[in-house]
C-alpha cells in the first residue's frame, strides 16, 4: 500500500515538474525575497513583508491547484478508479503528490535567498516560522482545494467561485468584520470571543503567529495585548498549532469521505 502512494505520488511530481509552471512558483518566491532582502532593509523587516505576501498568496494558489486539479485530472482519476487501487490510497497519493511539490517550491524558493545573504544565521527563529507556516498553509488550502473540486465536481463556474470567495473572506474581508466588532461592542469584555474568532481562520491565526514573533503587536493596540498575552504563553502556542493541525485534518479528512463516496 505504501509502495503504491508512493508510485502515483510521483507519478505526480513528475507531471508537475514537466509542465515547469512548480518551478516558477518557486522562482517567483526566489526573486521576491532575494529583492526584499536586497532593497527592503534588514533581515526581520525583508521577513515581515515576505509573509505578508505569503499570507496573500500562498491561499490562493493553494486552493485554485487543488480544484484546478480534480476538474483537469478527471478522466485519469476515473481510469486509475478502474484498477485494482483502494481509493483512499489514491486520495492520498494525489494529495501528497501535489501538495508536497507547492510546498517545496515556496520553501526552497524564499530559503535560498534567506542563506545566501545570510539571513539564517541572524534571524534563524522568524525565518524558521516564516518557512514553517508558508508550508503548512500550502497543505491546508490544498486539501480546501481537492474539497471543494470534488464538492462541485459537475460545475465548475460554482467550484471555481465559491473558491474565491472563500480566499477573499478569509484573507481579506474577516479581519476587518472582526475589528468593526469589537470597536461596536467594545465596551464589554471580549478577550475570549476575540481569540475565538481568530482560531476560525487559518491565515488570521498565522498572520497573529508572525505578528507576535517580530514583536509588532503593539500597533494593534487592544486586540494585540489581548493576542501577545495569550499566544505569547506556552498554552497560546500549543493552541495555535493544534488548531493549524486541526485545519490541515478536517479539509482532508471531509475530502476523503467524499471521495470514497462519490460516485465517477
Amino acid at each position: 500500500m505504501n509502495s503504491l502512494l508512493l508510485h502515483i505520488a510521483k507519478n505526480e511530481w513528475k507531471s508537475l515538474l514537466r509542465g515547469k509552471w512548480v518551478v516558477g512558483y518557486g522562482l517567483i518566491f526566489l526573486l521576491l525575497t532575494d529583492s526584499l532582502l536586497r532593497f527592503g532593509g534588514g533581515g526581520p523587516e525583508a521577513l515581515l513583508s515576505l509573509s505578508n505576501v505569503m499570507l496573500l498568496f500562498i491561499p490562493l494558489v493553494g486552493m485554485i491547484y487543488g480544484i484546478l486539479y480534480i476538474y483537469q485530472s478527471r478522466e485519469f482519476i476515473e481510469l486509475l478508479l478502474t484498477q485494482p487501487i483502494d481509493r483512499k490510497v489514491l486520495f492520498w497519493g494525489l494529495f501528497v503528490g501535489i501538495s508536497t511539490p507547492l510546498m517545496l517550491a515556496f520553501v526552497v524558493g524564499s530559503l535560498l535567498p534567506l542563506a545566501w545573504h545570510s539571513i539564517l544565521m541572524t534571524a534563524a527563529a522568524p525565518s524558521a516560522m516564516v518557512l514553517g507556516l508558508g508550508a503548512v498553509l500550502t497543505m491546508i488550502f490544498v486539501s480546501l482545494g481537492f474539497l471543494f473540486g470534488l464538492a462541485f465536481y459537475d460545475d465548475r463556474i460554482k467550484g471555481f467561485g465559491f473558491t474565491i470567495v472563500v480566499w477573499l473572506f478569509l484573507a481579506i474581508l474577516y479581519d476587518g468584520l472582526v475589528l468593526m466588532l469589537v470597536f461596536t461592542f467594545g465596551q464589554y469584555p471580549l478577550e475570549r470571543f476575540v481569540i475565538a474568532v481568530s482560531m476560525l481562520n487559518p491565515i488570521d491565526l498565522a498572520r497573529i503567529m508572525v505578528m507576535l514573533e517580530f514583536d509588532v503587536s503593539a500597533l494593534m493596540g487592544y486586540t494585540g495585548a489581548v493576542f501577545n498575552r495569550f499566544f505569547g504563553s506556552s498554552l497560546g502556542i500549543i493552541t495555535a498549532s493544534g488548531m493549524l493541525t486541526i485545519w490541515l485534518a478536517i479539509p482532508t479528512w471531509i475530502g476523503l469521505r467524499v471521495f470514497k463516496k462519490k460516485d465517477f
